[in-house]
């Protein structure tokens, strides 16, 4: 059984919690033509430690809602928010994403990074729907096949992992089926996994295994974090994440 704890110790000190970039998140932004000068309300829901949520504050004139269910994480956001001088724009929430504290057609976008597959990608289109406007926007990432086959040694790891990944093309079917229209989808590059998740985590390692008296259960979670690394670097012609940018009708 995984030591949450343990978990947690390792990921709060990484400036993301899973594949991504700034300049990804600029991407999305872009294609989702949000306009900077328009005041927005903004859900960034699995936020993890804040490099979504700091970029969007840092570069629209929105007030976010921050909503992770580790406070230890959000207390890093919190700083770092501070550390940059806009933490007046940054609402922390410590919650679950099943269970988010917004009205009806309150918010103008949700934002949602490598974190959606914590409640499931469809029930979180379904369910979050609810809050935005009319007209307005979803942009999450999920993780995805980006092959129609793959390595038995790989399906069985995901399917195990997450058993709802799947193609692009089923993620768009959910969004159109629960009442959004597709605006663009792209796939998460290398740098995105190698150069800003797994080589910072692997930097990591040999300092928390100190911290943690280099413990049976910290060796496990650190075997475990290595096995995914082999299995991205190994076989990432077959899967990424992709970053899905929707409109509610």
């Amino acid at each position: 059984m995984v030591d949450f704890t343990l978990l947690i110790d390792l990921h709060k000190h990484g400036d993301r919690q899973g594949p991504g970039s700034d300049a990804e998140t600029l991407k999305a932004m872009s294609l989702a033509m949000i306009d900077q000068h328009e005041r927005l309300k903004i859900a960034d829901i699995g936020c993890g430690t804040g490099a979504s949520a700091i970029l969007l504050a840092s570069h629209l004139n929105a007030e976010i809602s921050a909503i992770d269910f580790l406070p230890d994480f959000l207390d890093v956001l919190e700083e770092r928010a501070k550390q940059g001088g806009i933490n007046d724009k940054i609402t922390t929430t410590a919650c679950s994403m099943d269970d988010l504290p917004f009205a009806d057609e309150e918010l103008d976008v949700i934002w949602s990074e490598g974190a959606i597959y914590n409640i499931g990608f469809e029930k979180g289109v379904s369910d979050w729907r609810r809050f935005l406007k009319p007209g307005g926007l979803l942009v999450a990432s999920e993780i995805t096949w980006i092959t129609n086959t793959r390595p038995p040694e790989l399906e069985d790891y995901w399917k195990n992992e997450y058993p709802e990944i799947g193609l692009a093309s089923a993620k768009i079917q959910h969004l159109e089926k629960h009442g959004y229209s597709p605006i663009a989808y792209y796939v998460l590059p290398e740098h995105c996994w190698m150069d800003q998740y797994y080589y910072p985590m692997q930097a990591r390692f040999e300092e928390f295994l100190s911290r943690h008296g280099n413990s049976e259960a910290a060796r496990e979670i650190v075997a475990a974090e290595q096995r995914e690394i082999d299995l991205y670097a190994t076989y990432n012609a077959y899967f990424s994440y992709g970053m899905y940018i929707a409109r509610k009708l």
